[in-house]
């Protein structure tokens, strides 16, 4: 069997400073309640439950590299595989979004004001 070298995963500054820059986009994978409570500004939607149904990703994500996000990190990993196994160029954020919160960098709510991570 041969086995896929995965992309390196980022820290979540790292993670911020590439999606600042516009290297890469930002692609949250926690269920819908999750991402109301709280993301990172910018970030673009996606469930892993529905990148495993073969949901397209939105206009915006197409075309650039993603680095994918979730709470902790187990999820964004599963998602960078799915995201890989189509031929796209993704890797993940080391602890996720309780790395970006400890990090300092912003999170909104689903009306832009402030956000948490649940």
């Amino acid at each position: 069997m041969l086995f896929r070298r995965r992309p390196g995963r980022l820290s979540a500054v790292q993670a911020h400073q590439r999606t600042a820059h516009g290297q890469a986009n930002l692609l949250d994978v926690r269920e819908t309640h999750e991402w109301l409570a709280g993301h990172a500004p910018g970030a673009l939607h996606v469930p892993l439950s529905r990148l495993r149904a073969g949901a397209s990703l939105p206009q915006a994500a197409q075309g650039r590299p993603l680095i994918v996000i979730c709470r902790s990190g187990n999820r964004s990993r599963q998602a960078v595989d799915v995201l890989a196994d189509s031929g796209l160029e993704a890797t993940d954020v080391t602890g996720g979004m309780i790395a970006w919160t400890a990090d300092g960098l912003p999170v909104v709510d689903g009306h832009g004001g402030n956000g948490v991570v649940v």
